[in-house]
């Protein structure tokens, strides 16, 4: 027993390997998050000042007019709504969707199945194009309207895929139990299945997630012409082509009474917005982290 809890002796190999790993894990912590403090730096220094360059992790000249100035921006406030309700509502029905037709994908009972799994399959390889996507969704009604953020995107293939893969693993025998018990099909999916699948749905929640936020191209075919219903990243799409061509996007974007009383740099405009589009994303994320490490141990106990 004492042998056992004896600590193991490293050898001159192990101490090598733990140098070589530490700096390597260094090397990339510090690749990684580079870009994202040289973009915050950038948003936090004074626009003038940031035209002289030199600019790497910490602000040289320390000020929040970029951010200021960002909220004169016409249909901003409106796209950063849009997006947030694009994002929550899509989420919610999405993973719900997709983890229902993953339950019924995942019954041994279900007969056509394998058919339909092939199916489903397919759609990942073989799509319509665009140009039929855009007719389907004319011809639909969905143009001009809040729903063609999520009913086109509802269901996902690989998502269900990766869902159907973790509720195969599931004991059948906690669905036979629960029906003998008289519990129909909702209630086990409800009650059984998607309790135990909190991991994987924590990590189809935030794959759902990003992908709603970051998405614009449907605000660009679909809503273009109602500024109602336009997104946070379209207007900063909108901002990012304009400054590449090297307009005058303060001119061009602000309100008509509003009157600019700092001048600032399309850089620094650039830059402030890409933090703000990046800043509610990360906020979610030690949330659902937090639902991912539960469903960890939930799920421990399957069998």
């Amino acid at each position: 027993m004492a042998s056992n809890r004896a600590m193991i002796k490293l050898t001159n190999k192990d101490y090598l390997f733990n140098i070589f790993n530490y700096a390597l894990l260094t090397i990339v912590m510090i690749v990684t998050l580079y870009p994202f403090l040289n973009v915050l730096a950038i948003s936090l220094n004074d626009s003038t000042d940031t035209v002289r360059g030199g600019i790497y992790i910490l602000p040289r000249e320390f000020t929040l007019n970029n951010y200021l100035e960002i909220m004169k921006y016409d249909n901003l406030v409106t796209g950063f709504v849009n997006s947030v309700l694009r994002t929550v509502i899509g989420t919610v029905l999405g993973v719900f969707a997709q983890a229902m037709v993953a339950f019924t994908l995942s019954r041994a009972d279900f007969q056509g199945r394998k058919f339909i799994s092939t199916f489903i399959v397919l759609t990942m390889y073989f799509s319509g194009g665009l140009i039929p996507g855009y007719m389907l969704i004319r011809d639909l009604g969905l143009m001009n309207s809040f729903w063609v953020y999520i009913l086109p995107g509802l269901v996902s293939a690989f998502n269900i895929i990766i869902i159907r893969s973790f509720m195969d693993g599931l004991p059948f025998s906690l669905q036979e139990s629960a029906k003998m018990d008289g519990a129909n099909d909702f209630t086990i999916f409800y009650r059984i299945i998607l309790p135990l699948c909190k991991p994987v749905l924590a990590t189809i929640c935030l794959f759902v997630a990003v992908g709603q936020w970051n998405s614009w191209f449907d605000t660009y075919l679909y809503n273009s012409m109602n500024e109602n219903l336009t997104t946070l990243q379209y207007e900063l799409m909108k901002i990012l082509d304009n400054t590449s061509m090297g307009g005058n996007v303060n001119a061009n974007q602000m309100r008509p009474n509003e009157q600019q009383t700092n001048m600032v740099s399309p850089e620094s405009i650039k830059m402030a917005i890409t933090m703000v589009t990046v800043i509610p994303i990360m906020l979610v994320y030690p949330f659902v982290q937090r639902f991912f490490i539960q469903g960890m141990t939930l799920g421990a106990v399957k069998q």
